[in-house]
């Protein structure tokens, strides 16, 4: 399966720090924000990806991320060179899929514990897999409405009138018919092609898969200032008291075997001094210690 980060759009709720740079290149405490997504897929798989996003900040993705091959990835980058919608990414992507699976997930989504993405991408074989979130605020988000037996039974997009509270986070997993799915679609009347419009079809021909996250899974939308620094404490909160980073995908890469201890061990020899070096050095020790203990 192959990965797609949509990293575009204006970042218009976040102005102005967006007029410095992208949302996605925005600090989540000690990282920048694509880190977080990125990692969610390596440490579920996956190793080839493209990015996303505008002309005027895929220089800044490349020269924060390169070719990917320093974390053993393959990374590749499409422009869009106006946001219309998040279903767009398909066809921006075509090539770099060709006939393969593939995941999308949004630059500004943030999640932390549970298992349930790997154990998703493991078992993913044809049409769709989503997932459900318990949120207060439904109206803000895709919405997918169950029935007394916990199958879903609808999709609606922001939606004034909610029909549950369970909200379809940023993590999208697709067989190769998404492309052709994508071809077909009309924009809705916001001019976009809207990634809920896919999954009503995967939903119509009966091949789409909802999960429910646990309450053991935290899911943060980064995409205004208020959640931005929301993100940012709870990062620096879990890991002063876990001792632990979130988002961190030189030591996803190594846990799934996409980097050597060796290979690991030259990539932190070549880091600046600080914290992070610090941290991924004692990664470094803990392993030649114990082992790598999971994946």
């Amino acid at each position: 399966m192959k990965g797609i980060i949509l990293a575009g759009g204006a970042g218009s709720r976040l102005y102005p720090l967006t007029q410095v740079a992208s949302k996605q290149l925005q600090p989540v405490y000690d990282k920048p924000m694509v880190y977080y997504p990125l990692t969610v897929l390596i440490a579920s798989g996956i190793r080839e990806f493209c990015l996303i996003s505008t002309p005027h900040d895929l220089p800044r993705f490349r020269q924060l991320l390169g070719d990917g091959s320093a974390w053993g990835l393959h990374i590749e980058y499409r422009e869009q060179p106006r946001p219309e919608g998040i279903a767009q990414a398909f066809l921006i992507a075509a090539d770099f899929i060709g006939q393969d699976p593939v995941t999308l997930i949004l630059g500004d989504n943030i999640f932390f514990g549970g298992d349930a993405f790997p154990r998703a991408f493991a078992e993913f074989q044809s049409g769709a897999t989503i997932f459900a979130y318990h949120v207060t605020d439904p109206e803000r988000y895709g919405v997918v409405e169950f029935d007394a037996e916990g199958k879903a039974v609808s999709l609606e997009e922001k939606p004034a009138q909610p029909r549950s509270n369970y909200a379809v986070p940023g993590v999208y997993l697709y067989d190769n018919e998404v492309v052709a799915i994508a071809r077909a679609m009309k924009p809705s009347p916001r001019g976009e092609l809207e990634i809920t419009d896919v999954n009503k079809e995967y939903l119509r021909r009966g091949t789409l898969r909802v999960q429910r996250l646990s309450r053991g899974t935290a899911w943060l939308d980064a995409g205004t200032s208020s959640s931005l620094h929301e993100a940012s404490a709870y990062v620096q909160t879990i890991e002063k008291r876990q001792g632990m980073k979130l988002g961190c995908p030189e030591e996803a890469a190594l846990y799934r075997g996409f980097l050597t201890l060796e290979k690991f061990e030259s990539l932190v020899s070549g880091l600046p001094k600080c914290e992070y070096r610090d941290y991924l050095a004692d990664v470094a020790t803990e392993v030649r210690r114990v082992g790598i203990k999971s994946a």
